[in-house]
């Protein structure tokens, strides 16, 4: 089994420099705290673990928080412990020496997931609730820039984004607010042409992937991934099917330019086109 996994761990890093070396010329560039941002850093087992929102990072915290002995069980760690707590340090924090030190020698990781299902459920999870961040900063500016006669209580608090609106956003070069970790490329998040990840693991196959990242790095036999979904529990995961019927609400031109617009995910994570 291990063996197995091995394999596709080499299959995986081999595609993502294959398409860094064909794409990128950036691979002599200087890394600077800005290309390390997302990274958190895990000192006792020595893990850098470079976050990528809907694919897993919650409980990927989790685990790191126990590793590092802030907590006994992931059971234990709510939600807001794990996103503002500030418990764990992030690689830009260090100097210039912490940061290339770890960098090279430490075990870096990063966990993916399919572009669009990433994206619905980055949707679903920011507009489709009550969120007093989404809503007044991407939900207003989104209503009031595509949609025809928008009713002045829309405007006012920008619920009620819908995907085909929220797609016209992110497919604007103009766009009236900036991009979010929630759906900018990994490609931009994590930098791996300029960062050589040693393990890349999928929201896809994410128990089987994390338990053998865990056996890799030597963490306690106890610890496995937990399997709680994080938010929104009682709600379906996003799924091929549930991602589908979001996608069918758009034009042809639209579905095809989304893919353009995250193509070099797809290819550099060997993901087939949708």
């Amino acid at each position: 089994k291990w063996k197995s996994l091995y394999h596709i761990q080499r299959e995986r890093k081999r595609i993502m420099r294959e398409t860094c070396s064909k794409y990128k010329s950036n691979n002599r560039r200087i890394i600077t705290p800005y290309h390390v941002s997302r990274i958190f850093v895990e000192d006792k087992y020595r893990v850098l673990y470079c976050e990528v929102p809907k694919a897993g990072c919650s409980n990927w915290k989790r685990v790191l928080m126990v590793l590092n002995g802030l907590a006994s069980s992931t059971k234990d760690i709510q939600h807001n412990t794990v996103h503002y707590g500030n418990y764990l340090k992030r690689l830009d924090g260090f100097d210039h020496k912490g940061i290339y030190h770890r960098l090279n020698t430490y075990t870096k990781m990063l966990f993916i997931r399919e572009p669009f299902e990433k994206l619905v459920s980055a949707f679903r999870d920011k507009f489709e609730h009550p969120n007093n961040y989404y809503h007044p900063v991407f939900g207003k500016a989104i209503i009031s820039r595509y949609r025809v006669n928008a009713t002045k209580e829309a405007l006012r608090t920008g619920s009620g984004v819908k995907f085909k609106e929220f797609i016209q956003y992110l497919l604007d070069v103009h766009r009236p607010v900036g991009m979010d970790i929630h759906w900018d490329h990994v490609n931009r998040l994590c930098s791996p042409c300029l960062i050589d990840y040693d393990f890349v693991g999928k929201f896809e196959s994410m128990e089987e992937d994390a338990n053998f990242f865990l056996h890799l790095i030597g963490a306690p036999q106890n610890l496995t991934f937990p399997k709680f979904k994080d938010r929104h529990s009682n709600e379906e995961r996003t799924t091929t099917k549930i991602t589908q019927q979001y996608f069918a609400e758009l034009s042809p031109s639209q579905r095809q330019r989304s893919y353009d617009f995250y193509y070099m995910d797809y290819l550099m994570f060997n993901y087939s086109k949708p």
